[in-house]
């Protein structure tokens, strides 16, 4: 049959519809091409996430720019830099007044700070579900998922921020006050060696807290935990991971280190950054390495979790099975999975379309002979297909497929045998969807 020709736009929106492996070769395999996937696909649903996100976030900024603009106001107003003695006011004695006004400034910044946690934990909650669905390739409502995020994880976000928000707290009152001792004290170089000991590790503290804030975020949005085992695994995964952690992090602050490294042009570039996808690209970028993470080293020892949510398997191979020793919740997810029965499309091959053999058209004024033509190229393209099916039904897809299913077939009746159901060839009905957190 002849083939219509599209148009350049068509040709652009579908993609090459005739490509070995079309339907595959389009499914991202790696956490890499999944962000990248997500990224360039649902621009717009990340720029309504951003928004959303980004308004309750505007006290936090609020707060953050009056403290700088307090900041330079006062090392305007005072001289620190005049010639002292000479001309008229006097100032009697300026040694450590700077550190005292930022000690001071900070402070009331940081109380400003920590109230302004209350209203950006709503936003961080929303905007962290919606791009933890993302990552997970669930069907998303933005602004439905956004709410539903709140109720779910408001007092995570919440907790996340107000510990981050202590933590900055004590670690800048600190290095504020060691600036300050070093500056006016008059005390032998082990006290002052001390005191620049304590500022590093107050640095030290500081980073560590900012590492184990967004390990909370990233464990609170996938699992149900109490904050001080949230606490644990966040100080575990920020240690066992710290490479990755640092390199992943300042990927993800990326928008906002270019607002901070100075410079109009990289400052106007990160703010506009921020403005339009900053906060849901750091939400997404690590979410999506959290979700390796957990797939390597959290989720396969857990009985009924899913590995490798978002991303597909080139083998078409499943990372879950069924043992012995699992949950009636996995078993339930199986005997789901059963009752909507084996999918023709996974389980054995189909070929490809293309141009090699096509349906015998029709003419209009058309004979028996035609007919018979016609009939002829349609049985061909039958055995065509039949031979492709059979020339790579030992593939490793379909045999790991098929493999896993009657598996999944056996275990499950083994176990209704174990629980002394009798009843043989009934149907399976899926059970009712658990809650996605």
């Amino acid at each position: 049959m002849a083939q219509q020709k599209k148009g350049l736009i068509a040709r652009m929106l579908e993609g090459k519809e005739r490509s070995e492996e079309y339907a595959r070769s389009t499914l991202p395999t790696n956490r890499w091409s999944l962000f990248w996937d997500i990224f360039k696909g649902n621009f717009g649903k990340i720029f309504k996430v951003n928004l959303l996100t980004l308004i309750f976030f505007i006290p936090l900024f609020a707060v953050i720019i009056i403290g700088n603009m307090m900041s330079e106001t006062t090392s305007v107003t005072n001289p620190f830099g005049a010639n002292i003695g000479n001309g008229y006011p006097v100032y009697p004695n300026l040694v450590g007044l700077a550190e005292w006004n930022t000690l001071q400034n900070n402070f009331y910044t940081q109380i400003g700070i920590f109230l302004a946690c209350f209203i950006a934990a709503v936003g961080l909650a929303g905007g962290m579900y919606v791009i933890r669905n993302m990552v997970w390739t669930e069907g998303i409502f933005v602004a439905n998922d956004f709410w539903r995020g709140v109720k779910l994880n408001y007092k995570n976000a919440l907790q996340t921020a107000l510990f981050f928000t202590i933590v900055l707290m004590l670690s800048s009152a600190l290095v504020n006050f060691s600036e300050f001792s070093l500056v006016v004290g008059n005390m032998p170089g082990w006290q002052r060696t001390l005191l620049k000991i304590s500022q590093g590790a107050s640095y030290l503290f500081m980073a560590m807290g900012l590492m184990m804030s967004v390990w909370m975020i990233a464990l609170g949005v996938n699992y149900k935990m109490r904050f001080f085992t949230l606490f644990k695994n966040s100080f575990l995964m920020s240690i066992g991971t710290l490479p990755q952690t640092v390199f992943f992090g300042l990927l993800a602050l990326l928008p906002f280190i270019l607002v901070g490294v100075g410079g109009s042009f990289l400052m106007m570039l990160g703010l506009i950054l921020v403005l339009v996808f900053g906060l849901a690209y750091a939400l997404l970028v690590w979410l999506d390495f959290a979700q390796w993470v957990f797939d390597k080293y959290i989720n396969p020892k857990i009985q009924g979790a899913k590995v490798g949510r978002g991303i597909y398997s080139k083998d078409g191979s499943s990372k879950t099975e069924l043992t012995g020793d699992d949950s009636a919740a996995a078993i339930e997810y199986q005997r789901m999975l059963l009752s909507h029965g084996r999918s023709k499309l996974v389980a054995r091959p189909i070929k490809p379309i293309d141009d090699s053999m096509q349906i015998y058209e029709l003419p209009q004024s058309f004979s028996r002979e035609d007919l018979k033509k016609l009939r002829e190229s349609k049985q061909a393209i039958i055995e065509d297909n039949e031979a492709y099916a059979e020339e790579h039904k030992n593939d490793l897809r379909y045999v790991e497929y098929n493999k896993q299913f009657e598996e999944r077939e056996r275990a499950l009746q083994e176990e209704d045998a174990a629980r002394g159901k009798k009843k043989r060839g009934a149907k399976l009905k899926p059970p009712k969807m658990l809650n996605d957190k």
